[in-house]
């Protein structure tokens, strides 16, 4: 990942476009949690834990990052983790649901994320690919999940 030309397959990490109670991004966070603490994440995936996905993922759910590792640590499924998060933080409604899944699966496309995306993919030799308009598809590309050939909806 971050400037590999071939595709980083980190086994156990799912795709962003995963959803956990209708909610985009959380079960690739306990992911890599999970990996970090078995010592299986990759150096530059552990340099951005907490920031970045994670770090917006804990912000719109009102819990702390380190507290909800914690937590996962703790052992527990991901619908009960995001259930603890709706009582430990807040609980979105619907609608606040359905704009976080529209915002966080379009990061990259025409907005302020659109020049590091390109950056990310000319580092990771994939330039030509200008079907990957967003970085949840630069994820799954990155890391061997071609966004072509997936229906996440």
């Amino acid at each position: 990942m971050y400037g590999c030309a071939d595709p980083m397959k980190v086994e156990n990490l799912r795709s962003p476009y995963v959803k956990t109670g209708g909610l985009y991004y959380f079960a690739r966070m306990i992911d890599k949690i999970r990996l970090n603490a078995a010592n299986l994440l990759p150096g530059d995936y552990q340099q951005v834990l907490g920031l970045g996905f994670d770090g917006r993922t804990c912000r719109f759910l009102r819990v702390g990052y380190k507290e909800f590792t914690g937590r996962v640590l703790q052992g527990a499924t991901d619908d009960e983790l995001l259930q603890w998060c709706f009582t430990r933080g807040r609980t979105p409604s619907d609608e606040e649901i359905s704009m976080w899944n529209d915002w966080v699966r379009k990061k990259g496309w025409r907005d302020e994320t659109s020049a590091r995306l390109k950056e990310r993919l000319k580092e990771s030799g994939f330039q030509d690919r200008t079907d990957i308009e967003t970085m949840f598809d630069y994820l799954d590309l990155d890391e061997g999940r071609d966004p072509r050939h997936l229906n996440w909806d």
